[in-house]
């Protein structure tokens, strides 16, 4: 069982970790996922504090926002049903404020940008791909994007750190748009030819900070975390 990596926790939302390779809602089969590790961890603190009359209903945690599986970060849940409506509100308005770091493979041309693109998302293979904005069903993706530091793998391959604001949230968005302008992101083995052979890695991508207002208090808050895959540490030996 994973232990669950807390950030803060009040009567109204939990916000925590979420590891690579664990899904956000809930799970099918024996998978691990955040719901279940969160309903445990509410499930234990109120046999702590309560009698047994009062723990009959399995607690409530609320979906608020998705990381793909592969993918790492902070991610608020919400303890009622209240608080979920406040915080999914505030994410359909772009109140929620999503932070990357991504590695990618190569160079971007500048700096710095936004990029904008029109998204379709392939339920049979669970992928997505850029499409014409004119295509029936396609979704508008918006991110801004700036490089934070370049290195060289030993094999020789360029790779670049990007910090990421995500403006809007689509299947696989990060990891797609990065692909079309052949900036794969490490590890990517849907998005990446360079990956698609290898097993047990996951795209170097991680949500590494959170701000969002309290559902009930109105307090501005935010939670950041450093990314703990591997491929992160080249850029934090050159600082």
């Amino acid at each position: 069982m994973i232990k669950l990596k807390i950030f803060y926790e009040d009567e109204d939302i939990i916000v925590v970790q979420k590891p690579a390779g664990v899904e956000s809602q809930e799970a099918r089969g024996f998978a691990q996922d955040m719901v279940s590790l969160i309903r445990n961890h509410r499930m234990l603190s109120t046999q702590l504090s309560t009698t047994p009359s009062t723990r009959r209903t399995p607690p409530y945690v609320g979906v608020i926002h998705r990381l793909d599986r592969q993918v790492s970060g902070v991610m608020v849940y919400a303890k009622t049903k209240k608080a979920a409506a406040v915080l999914s509100a505030a994410v359909q308005k772009g109140e929620v404020r999503k932070i990357y770091h991504a590695v990618v493979c190569g160079k971007p041309v500048d700096n710095h940008g936004q990029w904008v693109d029109y998204l379709l998302k392939n339920g049979k293979n669970n992928t997505t791909s850029v499409v014409d904005k004119s295509v029936e069903e396609a979704k508008k993706a918006v991110l801004n994007y700036k490089v934070l530091g370049s290195a060289v793998e030993e094999s020789g391959r360029e790779l670049t750190l990007l910090e990421i604001e995500l403006l809007t949230g689509r299947h696989h968005q990060i990891r797609v748009q990065c692909a079309s302008r052949n900036l794969p992101l490490w590890g990517d083995v849907k998005y990446n030819p360079a990956f698609q052979d290898k097993r047990g890695v996951n795209p170097a991508l991680c949500s590494v900070q959170l701000s969002f207002r309290h559902p009930v208090t109105g307090e501005q808050m935010t939670f950041s975390m450093k990314p703990e895959a591997e491929v992160f540490r080249l850029f934090r030996e050159k600082d």
